[in-house]
Protein backbone atom coordinates (compact mmCIF):
# COMPACT_ATOMS: atom_id res chain seq x y z
CA UNK A 1 0.00 0.00 0.00
CA UNK A 2 1.25 3.66 -0.70
CA UNK A 3 2.18 5.53 2.72
CA UNK A 4 0.49 8.81 2.48
CA UNK A 5 0.81 11.87 4.07
CA UNK A 6 -1.48 14.50 2.28
CA UNK A 7 -0.43 18.18 4.12
CA UNK A 8 -3.34 19.81 2.97
CA UNK A 9 -1.59 23.41 3.45
CA UNK A 10 1.46 22.45 1.62
CA UNK A 11 2.49 24.40 -1.13
CA UNK A 12 2.81 21.00 -2.99
CA UNK A 13 -0.22 20.39 -5.20
CA UNK A 14 -1.90 17.00 -3.48
CA UNK A 15 -1.51 15.13 -6.63
CA UNK A 16 2.14 15.87 -6.49
CA UNK A 17 2.81 14.64 -3.06
CA UNK A 18 0.54 11.20 -4.58
CA UNK A 19 3.86 11.04 -6.85
CA UNK A 20 6.77 11.52 -4.70
CA UNK A 21 4.87 9.09 -2.13
CA UNK A 22 5.12 6.56 -4.77
CA UNK A 23 8.55 7.52 -5.88
CA UNK A 24 10.12 7.53 -2.25
CA UNK A 25 8.38 4.35 -1.93
CA UNK A 26 10.25 2.91 -4.21
CA UNK A 27 13.40 4.34 -3.60
CA UNK A 28 13.68 2.95 0.27
CA UNK A 29 11.72 -0.58 -0.85
CA UNK A 30 8.27 0.03 0.62
CA UNK A 31 7.27 -0.49 -3.13
CA UNK A 32 8.70 -3.59 -5.10
CA UNK A 33 9.07 -3.56 -8.67
CA UNK A 34 5.58 -5.31 -10.66
CA UNK A 35 3.89 -4.23 -7.82
CA UNK A 36 0.36 -3.42 -8.16
CA UNK A 37 -0.96 -0.17 -6.56
CA UNK A 38 -4.50 0.91 -5.35
CA UNK A 39 -7.02 1.27 -8.15
CA UNK A 40 -8.19 5.03 -8.27
CA UNK A 41 -11.62 4.62 -6.37
CA UNK A 42 -9.39 3.01 -4.15
CA UNK A 43 -6.78 5.44 -3.20
CA UNK A 44 -9.43 8.44 -3.70
CA UNK A 45 -12.01 6.87 -0.64
CA UNK A 46 -8.77 5.58 1.92
CA UNK A 47 -7.43 9.36 1.82
CA UNK A 48 -10.79 11.55 1.35
CA UNK A 49 -9.03 12.88 -2.19
CA UNK A 50 -10.67 13.65 -5.15
CA UNK A 51 -10.64 11.46 -7.62
CA UNK A 52 -9.14 13.47 -10.41
CA UNK A 53 -6.36 14.26 -7.98
CA UNK A 54 -5.49 10.44 -7.44
CA UNK A 55 -5.97 10.24 -11.69
CA UNK A 56 -3.68 13.67 -12.32
CA UNK A 57 -0.91 11.76 -10.10
CA UNK A 58 -1.44 8.46 -11.84
CA UNK A 59 -1.53 9.70 -15.07
CA UNK A 60 2.15 11.75 -14.14
CA UNK A 61 3.51 8.55 -13.08
CA UNK A 62 2.54 6.94 -15.93
CA UNK A 63 4.38 9.57 -18.37
CA UNK A 64 7.20 9.55 -16.20
CA UNK A 65 8.04 5.67 -16.75
CA UNK A 66 7.35 4.81 -13.23
CA UNK A 67 4.01 2.96 -13.33
CA UNK A 68 2.39 1.28 -16.62
CA UNK A 69 -1.79 0.46 -16.81
CA UNK A 70 -2.47 -3.00 -17.43
CA UNK A 71 -6.14 -3.43 -19.21
CA UNK A 72 -8.33 -5.11 -16.82
CA UNK A 73 -6.14 -5.16 -13.95
CA UNK A 74 -5.09 -2.21 -12.82
CA UNK A 75 -1.60 0.04 -11.86
CA UNK A 76 1.66 -1.33 -11.40
CA UNK A 77 4.97 -0.39 -10.72
CA UNK A 78 7.31 -0.65 -13.78
CA UNK A 79 9.69 -3.06 -14.12
CA UNK A 80 12.45 -0.24 -15.54
CA UNK A 81 13.39 2.83 -13.61
CA UNK A 82 12.09 6.35 -13.89
CA UNK A 83 13.89 8.75 -15.81
CA UNK A 84 14.18 6.41 -18.80
CA UNK A 85 13.01 7.92 -22.15
CA UNK A 86 9.88 5.61 -23.06
CA UNK A 87 9.40 5.34 -26.84
CA UNK A 88 6.21 3.17 -28.72
CA UNK A 89 6.83 2.06 -32.48
CA UNK A 90 3.74 1.25 -33.50
CA UNK A 91 4.73 -0.25 -36.97
CA UNK A 92 2.20 -1.93 -39.59
CA UNK A 93 4.32 -5.16 -40.22
CA UNK A 94 7.04 -7.04 -38.93
CA UNK A 95 9.47 -7.86 -41.85
CA UNK A 96 13.45 -7.53 -42.40
CA UNK A 97 13.59 -3.96 -43.74
CA UNK A 98 11.05 -2.87 -40.92
CA UNK A 99 13.49 -4.51 -38.34
CA UNK A 100 16.47 -1.95 -39.31
CA UNK A 101 14.25 1.07 -38.82
CA UNK A 102 13.78 -0.53 -35.51
CA UNK A 103 17.39 -1.50 -34.54
CA UNK A 104 18.78 1.80 -36.19
CA UNK A 105 16.30 3.73 -34.08
CA UNK A 106 17.53 1.78 -30.48
CA UNK A 107 21.00 2.41 -31.41
CA UNK A 108 20.82 6.01 -32.24
CA UNK A 109 18.99 6.58 -28.71
CA UNK A 110 21.67 4.96 -26.65
CA UNK A 111 20.77 2.17 -23.45
CA UNK A 112 19.23 5.12 -21.37
CA UNK A 113 15.98 4.74 -23.74
CA UNK A 114 13.22 2.25 -23.67
CA UNK A 115 11.56 1.23 -27.31
CA UNK A 116 8.38 -1.01 -27.16
CA UNK A 117 7.04 -2.48 -30.83
CA UNK A 118 3.74 -3.25 -31.19
CA UNK A 119 2.34 -4.06 -34.78
CA UNK A 120 -1.39 -3.12 -35.96
CA UNK A 121 -1.26 -5.17 -38.65
CA UNK A 122 -2.84 -2.80 -40.95
CA UNK A 123 -5.83 -3.09 -38.68
CA UNK A 124 -7.18 0.56 -37.59
CA UNK A 125 -9.20 -1.52 -34.97
CA UNK A 126 -6.12 -3.39 -33.60
CA UNK A 127 -4.39 0.45 -33.40
CA UNK A 128 -7.18 1.95 -31.74
CA UNK A 129 -7.06 -0.97 -28.98
CA UNK A 130 -2.93 -0.37 -29.16
CA UNK A 131 -3.48 3.38 -28.25
CA UNK A 132 -6.28 3.13 -25.51
CA UNK A 133 -3.90 0.39 -23.69
CA UNK A 134 -0.63 3.03 -24.00
CA UNK A 135 -2.07 6.60 -24.10
CA UNK A 136 -0.13 8.63 -21.58
CA UNK A 137 2.74 5.94 -20.64
CA UNK A 138 4.96 6.89 -23.27
CA UNK A 139 7.15 10.37 -23.61
CA UNK A 140 7.31 9.67 -27.59
CA UNK A 141 4.69 7.73 -29.95
CA UNK A 142 6.43 6.81 -33.46
CA UNK A 143 3.72 5.54 -36.17
CA UNK A 144 3.97 4.02 -39.12
CA UNK A 145 -0.20 4.70 -40.81
CA UNK A 146 -0.17 2.08 -43.48
CA UNK A 147 -3.99 0.97 -43.37
CA UNK A 148 -6.58 -1.21 -45.36
CA UNK A 149 -8.28 1.96 -46.41
CA UNK A 150 -11.19 -0.13 -48.23
CA UNK A 151 -11.63 -2.21 -44.30
CA UNK A 152 -11.65 0.93 -42.44
CA UNK A 153 -14.08 1.49 -39.36
CA UNK A 154 -12.37 4.22 -37.36
CA UNK A 155 -10.78 7.52 -38.21
CA UNK A 156 -7.38 7.55 -38.02
CA UNK A 157 -6.64 11.02 -38.28
CA UNK A 158 -9.01 11.46 -35.09
CA UNK A 159 -6.81 8.53 -33.32
CA UNK A 160 -3.91 10.27 -34.11
CA UNK A 161 -5.56 13.49 -33.03
CA UNK A 162 -5.64 12.16 -29.26
CA UNK A 163 -1.87 12.01 -29.07
CA UNK A 164 -0.53 15.34 -28.28
CA UNK A 165 1.56 16.56 -31.29
CA UNK A 166 5.02 17.26 -29.60
CA UNK A 167 5.32 13.59 -28.78
CA UNK A 168 4.28 12.36 -32.64
CA UNK A 169 6.25 11.06 -35.43
CA UNK A 170 4.96 9.76 -38.19
CA UNK A 171 6.93 7.03 -40.12
CA UNK A 172 7.37 5.99 -43.93
CA UNK A 173 4.47 8.07 -44.96
CA UNK A 174 2.94 11.37 -44.23
CA UNK A 175 -0.88 12.22 -43.31
CA UNK A 176 -1.94 15.61 -45.12
CA UNK A 177 -5.11 15.24 -43.42
CA UNK A 178 -3.56 16.02 -40.01
CA UNK A 179 -3.77 19.04 -39.14
CA UNK A 180 -0.85 20.98 -37.01
CA UNK A 181 2.74 21.09 -35.87
CA UNK A 182 3.96 17.58 -35.61
CA UNK A 183 7.04 15.54 -36.45
CA UNK A 184 7.60 12.77 -39.83
CA UNK A 185 9.90 11.12 -41.67
CA UNK A 186 8.68 10.24 -44.78
CA UNK A 187 8.54 8.55 -48.18
CA UNK A 188 6.93 10.41 -50.88
CA UNK A 189 6.33 6.95 -53.27
CA UNK A 190 4.96 8.21 -56.41
CA UNK A 191 7.75 10.50 -56.88
CA UNK A 192 10.57 8.41 -55.41
CA UNK A 193 9.30 5.65 -58.05
CA UNK A 194 9.80 7.86 -60.67
CA UNK A 195 12.74 9.58 -59.87
CA UNK A 196 14.67 6.29 -59.05
CA UNK A 197 13.65 4.86 -62.53
CA UNK A 198 14.60 7.97 -64.02
CA UNK A 199 18.18 7.53 -62.32
CA UNK A 200 18.58 4.32 -63.62
CA UNK A 201 16.83 4.63 -67.78
CA UNK A 202 20.62 3.92 -68.89
CA UNK A 203 20.40 0.35 -67.43
CA UNK A 204 16.44 0.30 -68.50
CA UNK A 205 16.36 1.14 -72.35
CA UNK A 206 17.79 -2.13 -73.30
CA UNK A 207 14.25 -3.45 -72.05
CA UNK A 208 11.28 -3.26 -74.67
CA UNK A 209 8.62 -3.42 -71.77
CA UNK A 210 8.63 -2.97 -68.13
CA UNK A 211 6.63 -4.90 -65.46
CA UNK A 212 5.15 -4.01 -62.24
CA UNK A 213 4.05 -6.97 -59.74
CA UNK A 214 1.47 -5.20 -57.31
CA UNK A 215 0.28 -7.59 -55.49
CA UNK A 216 -3.19 -7.44 -54.56
CA UNK A 217 -3.66 -9.45 -51.14
CA UNK A 218 -0.78 -7.31 -49.46
CA UNK A 219 -0.66 -3.83 -48.35
CA UNK A 220 1.56 -1.40 -50.48
CA UNK A 221 0.75 2.22 -51.00
CA UNK A 222 -1.16 2.79 -54.86
CA UNK A 223 1.00 5.93 -54.93
CA UNK A 224 3.39 3.40 -56.10
CA UNK A 225 1.45 2.07 -59.16
CA UNK A 226 0.52 5.83 -60.39
CA UNK A 227 4.70 6.93 -59.99
CA UNK A 228 5.31 3.79 -62.56
CA UNK A 229 3.03 4.50 -64.46
CA UNK A 230 3.34 8.32 -65.00
CA UNK A 231 7.26 6.86 -65.77
CA UNK A 232 6.32 5.00 -68.21
CA UNK A 233 3.79 7.13 -70.06
CA UNK A 234 6.23 10.25 -69.72
CA UNK A 235 9.48 7.97 -71.29
CA UNK A 236 7.39 6.52 -73.74
CA UNK A 237 7.63 3.12 -72.25
CA UNK A 238 5.58 -0.13 -73.00
CA UNK A 239 4.42 -1.49 -69.55
CA UNK A 240 2.25 -4.10 -68.22
CA UNK A 241 0.85 -4.34 -64.03
CA UNK A 242 0.24 -7.58 -62.96
CA UNK A 243 -0.63 -8.97 -59.63
CA UNK A 244 1.15 -12.23 -59.37
CA UNK A 245 4.30 -13.97 -61.57
CA UNK A 246 2.46 -17.74 -60.23
CA UNK A 247 1.30 -19.00 -63.24
CA UNK A 248 2.80 -16.60 -65.70
CA UNK A 249 5.80 -17.90 -68.20
CA UNK A 250 8.74 -14.67 -68.15
CA UNK A 251 8.86 -12.70 -71.55
CA UNK A 252 12.28 -11.52 -72.88
CA UNK A 253 13.19 -8.50 -72.81
CA UNK A 254 11.00 -7.51 -70.07
CA UNK A 255 12.66 -6.01 -66.54
CA UNK A 256 10.46 -6.69 -63.62
CA UNK A 257 9.80 -4.35 -60.79
CA UNK A 258 8.92 -7.15 -58.22
CA UNK A 259 7.29 -5.99 -54.49
CA UNK A 260 7.17 -8.95 -52.42
CA UNK A 261 9.83 -11.75 -51.95
CA UNK A 262 7.85 -14.68 -53.27
CA UNK A 263 7.11 -12.78 -56.51
CA UNK A 264 11.05 -12.58 -56.76
CA UNK A 265 11.95 -16.05 -55.71
CA UNK A 266 9.48 -16.96 -57.96
CA UNK A 267 11.33 -14.94 -60.81
CA UNK A 268 14.61 -15.96 -60.38
CA UNK A 269 13.25 -19.79 -60.16
CA UNK A 270 12.11 -19.23 -63.66
CA UNK A 271 15.26 -17.76 -65.14
CA UNK A 272 17.08 -20.44 -64.08
CA UNK A 273 15.07 -22.86 -64.90
CA UNK A 274 14.81 -21.47 -68.66
CA UNK A 275 18.62 -20.38 -68.91
CA UNK A 276 17.45 -17.07 -68.82
CA UNK A 277 20.30 -14.01 -68.16
CA UNK A 278 19.36 -11.85 -65.42
CA UNK A 279 20.39 -8.64 -66.36
CA UNK A 280 20.27 -9.41 -70.39
CA UNK A 281 17.34 -11.31 -71.35
CA UNK A 282 15.09 -10.58 -68.51
CA UNK A 283 15.34 -7.43 -66.11
CA UNK A 284 15.27 -7.84 -62.13
CA UNK A 285 13.97 -4.80 -60.07
CA UNK A 286 12.84 -5.59 -56.50
CA UNK A 287 11.59 -3.33 -54.05
CA UNK A 288 13.01 -2.04 -50.60
CA UNK A 289 17.37 -3.33 -49.43
CA UNK A 290 17.62 -6.23 -47.55
CA UNK A 291 21.08 -8.09 -46.88
CA UNK A 292 19.98 -10.67 -48.60
CA UNK A 293 19.18 -9.00 -52.15
CA UNK A 294 22.71 -7.99 -52.09
CA UNK A 295 23.93 -11.91 -52.21
CA UNK A 296 21.43 -13.37 -54.43
CA UNK A 297 21.50 -14.45 -58.06
CA UNK A 298 25.00 -12.20 -58.17
CA UNK A 299 22.84 -9.15 -56.58
CA UNK A 300 19.26 -8.15 -57.35
CA UNK A 301 18.84 -4.45 -58.21
CA UNK A 302 16.57 -2.55 -55.74
CA UNK A 303 14.49 0.93 -55.41
CA UNK A 304 14.96 1.24 -51.93
CA UNK A 305 14.21 4.12 -49.24
CA UNK A 306 17.09 4.02 -46.80
CA UNK A 307 15.67 2.20 -43.81
CA UNK A 308 18.55 2.64 -41.36
CA UNK A 309 18.33 6.27 -41.90
CA UNK A 310 14.45 6.97 -41.46
CA UNK A 311 15.34 5.37 -37.71
CA UNK A 312 18.23 7.01 -37.07
CA UNK A 313 16.16 10.71 -38.22
CA UNK A 314 13.31 9.62 -36.46
CA UNK A 315 15.70 8.62 -32.80
CA UNK A 316 17.13 12.12 -33.55
CA UNK A 317 14.24 14.17 -34.10
CA UNK A 318 13.03 12.29 -30.53
CA UNK A 319 16.65 13.38 -29.17
CA UNK A 320 16.33 16.98 -29.84
CA UNK A 321 12.67 17.65 -29.46
CA UNK A 322 12.41 18.94 -32.64
CA UNK A 323 9.26 19.50 -34.86
CA UNK A 324 10.33 18.41 -38.61
CA UNK A 325 9.32 16.56 -41.75
CA UNK A 326 12.01 15.10 -43.31
CA UNK A 327 11.89 13.25 -46.48
CA UNK A 328 13.85 10.53 -46.31
CA UNK A 329 16.11 9.06 -49.19
CA UNK A 330 15.37 6.57 -51.55
CA UNK A 331 17.20 5.68 -54.28
CA UNK A 332 18.03 2.94 -56.87
CA UNK A 333 20.83 0.62 -55.79
CA UNK A 334 22.75 -0.75 -59.58
CA UNK A 335 22.95 -4.38 -59.47
CA UNK A 336 23.92 -7.48 -61.96
CA UNK A 337 19.88 -7.97 -61.99
CA UNK A 338 18.96 -5.00 -64.45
Amino acid sequence: MIELNIESHSSVPKYRQIVNAVINGIEIGTLKRDQQLPSINELSEEYYLARDTVEKAYNVLKKEGIIQAVQGKGFFIRRDGPGQLRVLLIMNKLSAYKKMIYYAMLNKLGSDAVVDLRIHHHSAQRFKKLLEENLGQYHFYVVMPHFYEETEQVNIVKLLEQIPRQELIILDRDLSDLNGSYSAVYQQFDRDIYEALESGLDLLDKYRQLTLVFPKDVFYPREIVRGFRNFCVHYKKDFEILDTLTGRSLQTGTAYIVLEDGDLAELVRQAKQRNLRLGQEVGVLAFNETPLKEVLADGIAVISTDHEKMGETAARLILSKQQEKVKNPFLLIRRASL
